[in-house]
């Protein structure tokens, strides 16, 4: 009998985290390449062999639970990106995602094992740095703007007002 030591970190892994290692370990290994399968994922999670073994959840993660351009389906994690029907590749800022998905785009950093943790800076300064011109990067960011500015004004009157004077 084996007896494998598992890290605390290792024990409590989300498996959004374990799919954005094994997708980031894609990206970085293949720069050449733009995305990859959501089976190619799987088995890279499968090959890099985190927890011991592939936990079924990395399918679900890979295919909808991370992708950022697919409805919500009880997660509104932001770490993937569907380039087609079943291709990924890491999401980046300013890239189309649906309304509902405000969660995370990638681990926090305590949250995943230290040997993956170089994979947050690659990520940050060379595969997804920060945009100059992030502001409004989508048009989906100018909803609420100027809320404030017409707080506690009826738009009935507002318009109304605007118009005396018109013929």
């Amino acid at each position: 009998m084996v007896i494998v030591k598992i890290s605390a970190t290792v024990a409590k892994l989300r498996v959004a985290d374990e799919t954005w290692i094994a997708m980031a370990l894609l990206q970085r290994e293949h720069p050449d390449r733009a995305d990859f399968t959501v089976g190619e994922i799987v088995e890279r999670a499968r090959a890099e062999h985190i927890t011991g073994s592939l936990r079924p959840g990395v399918y679900v993660h890979a295919y909808q639970h991370c992708v950022a351009n697919r409805a919500p389906n009880s997660a509104t994690l932001r770490m993937l990106y569907a380039t087609g029907k079943t291709t990924r590749r890491l999401f980046r800022e300013g890239d189309e995602a649906d309304p509902k998905r405000k969660g995370r785009i990638t681990p926090k950093p305590d949250a995943i094992p230290l040997k993956y943790r170089h994979l947050l800076e690659w990520y940050r300064s060379e595969y997804a740095p920060p945009r100059e011109d992030a502001w409004l990067s989508t048009i989906r960011e100018l909803a609420g703007s100027g809320r404030e500015i017409f707080k506690g004004v009826d738009a009935d009157d507002y318009v109304r007002r605007l118009r005396e004077g018109w013929q």
